[in-house]
């Protein structure tokens, strides 16, 4: 058995090995425009670094961990920052620099790549005034556990509304502002219409850029999907926790369902699910709508869709459809309507999505 693990471990390294390869290829198109010269790649045995460019071997290392521990989104994204030093070193001529200068820095702007030396996505709260409104809206989710429908309800809309008043004057005060990116999810190989009408309440509502990026799962030896947020750290830190919510609480409300009707299979549970998010997306619009006439209007971000476009630069769009059971679709979207959104959860890494603040 351990022969046969060992065996099936170099199969697997062989073919991420070649995914790498392809995904280079269409990163350098992308990003690139075809100015790279594919090098060479191989696997590190090594905890303290996720890649490096060797210039003089042309070879590109990434470390084994991405793969067992970090997930396919994050080898995507030091892969990028691996081929940003190849960029400056062979096609700039500046490889004499320093391995992260000002030109290394400026490469990775232009194109959305995380310049950071470990590549790896972070969100830093601190005290600072973007902490201290994701404290003050975690304290009104809190709120919203109130077995009183009508005082969870009001929680829920205050805690909507710190948001959009947080983000509408951050963008009128004219300050810089930082934007990040979070892979959320488990990548598949076909995303659900829930799935993305989901993604859509986060970009409609959680002030997030959202696109489904393409991921290669490993154990399948498949290309699959990942759902890709952009934001300022804040504000994915929200719509991360808002996903995950939603997520699991639409898969309770399926199983009530099923309880209460005494339904023993899951045929028509993709379509509840649908109806449960697009009836949420519904109360939020009409919350939306209610903050409109309140004046706060949220006209969007064009510093963070500028950011997203420099990280995807040539996006193809597509409108999923299908076929629903309408009784359980209707079901679902009443189900949906009525769901608040809470801090009533567990910090427990296996009772869901963790609280807010305080992780």
């Amino acid at each position: 058995m351990a022969a046969f693990t060992e065996e099936l471990s170099v199969e697997l390294e062989r073919a991420a090995l070649r995914q790498v390869r392809a995904t280079y290829t269409e990163y350098n198109y992308s990003l690139f425009k075809n100015q790279l010269t594919p090098p060479s790649f191989s696997w590190l045995d090594t905890a303290t670094e996720l890649g490096v460019w060797r210039g003089a071997y042309r070879e590109i290392g990434l470390a084994r961990v991405l793969l067992t521990k970090h997930g396919w989104g994050v080898l995507v994204e030091v892969l990028k920052h691996e081929m940003a030093h190849q960029y400056v070193d062979e096609v700039l001529g500046a490889g004499a620099e320093g391995p992260h200068g000002p030109l290394f820095r400026q490469v990775c702007e232009e194109r959305g790549i995380d310049a950071r030396s470990l590549g790896l996505p972070s969100a830093k709260r601190g005290d600072t005034p973007e902490g201290r409104v994701l404290e003050r809206v975690a304290k009104l989710l809190a709120l919203a556990e109130s077995p009183n429908v009508h005082e969870a309800q009001a929680a829920m809309s205050a805690a909507q509304r710190l948001m959009l008043k947080y983000n509408i004057d951050a963008l009128l005060a004219s300050e810089p502002r930082h934007y990040d990116f979070r892979h959320l999810g488990t990548p598949s190989g076909r995303v659900e219409e829930s799935q993305r009408i989901l993604s859509t309440i986060l970009s409609e509502h959680f002030f997030v850029e959202i696109i489904w990026v393409p991921v290669y799962r490993l154990v399948e030896q498949k290309r699959g999907s990942v759902l890709e947020i952009c934001g300022t750290p804040h504000n994915l830190e929200l719509a991360e926790y808002v996903h995950a919510f939603l997520t699991r609480t639409a898969q309770q409300l399926w199983q009530e369902h099923k309880k209460l009707h005494h339904i023993r299979r899951n045929a028509h549970r993709r379509a509840f699910v649908t109806g449960v998010m697009s009836g949420f997306r519904k109360k939020l619009e009409a919350e939306r709508g209610k903050n409109q006439e309140a004046g706060l209007v949220w006209q969007g971000d064009a510093e963070l869709r500028g950011y997203f476009r420099r990280r995807h630069p040539n996006i193809r769009w597509t409108r999923p459809s299908g076929r629903y059971d309408r009784d359980s679709y209707y079901a679902g979207h009443e189900a949906g309507g009525k769901i608040v959104l809470r801090r009533g959860v567990s910090e427990g890494a296996t009772a869901g999505p963790k609280l807010l603040p305080g992780r």
